[in-house]
């Protein structure tokens, strides 16, 4: 498994910012895709993850996104993305694509869950 974040980078607060996670040698039919963020001092939070059933793909936030981030995935080019609005200074983190086999194995409120990582973007908000 291979997951490789790009998109990270310096914005003012209430901009926005796009990532994206490149993933390989992984099935995502049952997969359950996640974003999560770290900052210094602080544990893995979630922030968003998706899962791709039968009826349709399935997201669940963070109770703080509030509606600011949106995760979606493009089965074609085996890419998960975080857009990212109306950021806040609080949003400053290395933000980890993380992947789970099987939905169910995997919750977004334990990061320790995931057995699969990215190496993480930076995220800067001033």
């Amino acid at each position: 498994v291979q997951l490789v974040e790009s998109g990270g980078g310096s914005v003012q607060a209430g901009g926005s910012l796009r990532l994206s996670c490149a993933v390989s040698r992984f099935s995502y039919s049952t997969a359950y895709m996640a974003w999560l963020r770290q900052t210094p001092g602080k544990e893995r939070e979630g922030v968003a993850a998706i899962f791709s059933g039968t009826t349709g793909p399935h997201k669940h936030y963070a109770n703080w996104v509030k509606g600011r981030f949106i995760i979606s995935q493009d089965d074609a080019k085996n890419t998960l993305y975080l857009q990212m609005n109306d950021q806040k200074p609080d949003d400053t983190a290395i933000y980890y694509c993380a992947a789970c086999r099987n939905f169910g194995e995997c919750r977004l409120s334990r990061p320790p869950s995931y057995p699969y990582w990215g190496q993480g973007t930076q995220v800067t908000v001033s």
